[in-house]
């Protein structure tokens, strides 16, 4: 688990998302994990899954820019929040796993997605992609026959990291 959160710390901040260690308080929504101010707060000892730093950034990451800094723990009563859907975030961090060579199950792990981990397991692994025609829409990556068009490398290749 820890060479899995090192990288993801590591890339995390290379695409200019702030990450840093902090007390986080038990009530948050996720074990050891909270957004302030859209940056990431991680408390070492209690933050369970890796994988969720990912998703969690993946909400900073697919929102537009001059509105990232106005997320906070609970995205769902932001008025911003549809610009960072869950079907997007979920999208965008599973790029971020092949993009790492991570193994699917540490982002899709047991205690999360409601049950469904195994089954966007192998949606996302047989090539169905919940989300990202949304990612392709904010000009972040690209899908289907405009990928060929183009040139380049479809979904989950990410042109930008960040919204712009």
């Amino acid at each position: 688990m820890q060479d899995a959160l090192t990288q993801i710390i590591n890339f995390l901040r290379e695409i200019g998302i702030e990450v840093e260690a902090a007390e986080v308080p038990d009530a948050a929504f996720l074990p050891g994990l909270r957004i302030v101010r859209g940056k990431l707060q991680f408390e070492p000892g209690k933050l369970r899954w890796p994988g969720d730093l990912l998703h969690e950034a993946g909400h900073i990451a697919t929102m537009p820019a001059a509105l990232r800094s106005k997320l906070d723990d609970n995205l769902t009563d932001a008025p911003q929040a549809a610009h960072a859907s869950e079907v997007e975030a979920t999208a965008w961090a599973y790029a971020a796993i092949v993009k790492l060579q991570l193994d699917p199950s540490v982002l899709f792990h047991d205690g999360g997605y409601h049950g469904h981990s195994q089954g966007l397991i192998m949606s996302y692994t047989m090539g169905v992609y919940p989300g990202a025609f949304g990612l392709a829409q904010a000009g972040m990556t690209v899908v289907g026959a405009a990928a060929a068009e183009k040139g380049i490398p479809a979904y989950p290749h990410m042109l930008m990291w960040l919204r712009s």
